[in-house]
């Protein structure tokens, strides 16, 4: 496992690759960070030069493919599920928890609740890039974001440039 760190406007990131992927991206002080004691830090790496491209530009109101960057996602098929989902909210929209369990059951027929979707919601590992801050409650309001309600509201009026 490989970090390094990435100053943003939401506070300190750290970016996780297994060298050639990218593995993780965590907002400081987020749940469910990763136990990082025996990563190796390295900045010099190519993927995390892309990565940073990429988020100062996010950062600066453009638009940056994802499709751009390597991501590696592991989790159970739920989850995948779940992210999967995530990737297809467009820039600058929002849907909830329960809209999301509803495509769930009829699309990927998976019987599932809110809750469900956002305990995967909650943990998805590549935070910002996959956007789990497009995610709100059934009344729109903010609810839950693993890297704090402050960080989910920047990011949200950041996207409303």
């Amino acid at each position: 496992m490989i970090i390094t760190r990435h100053d943003s406007p939401v506070g300190q990131l750290t970016l996780v690759s297994n060298g050639s992927q990218l593995t993780g991206l965590y907002v400081e002080g987020q749940r469910y960070f990763p136990d990082l004691t025996v990563a190796v830090k390295r900045a010099d790496l190519p993927l995390f030069n892309d990565v940073s491209r990429w988020l100062d530009d996010y950062f600066a109101g453009k638009k940056p493919p994802v499709q751009s960057l390597p991501l590696l996602l592991q989790g159970t098929a739920f989850r995948m599920k779940v992210w999967e989902l995530l990737q297809a909210i467009p820039y600058g929209e929002t849907t909830t928890y329960g809209e999301l369990a509803r495509r769930l059951n009829e699309t990927g027929g998976m019987k599932t609740c809110a809750r469900a979707v956002g305990n995967a919601v909650g943990h998805n590992p590549i935070s910002i890039i996959i956007p789990c801050h497009r995610v709100v409650g059934a009344d729109g309001g903010l609810t839950g974001y693993a890297g704090g309600l402050d960080v989910k509201r920047k990011l949200l009026e950041l996207e409303q440039m």
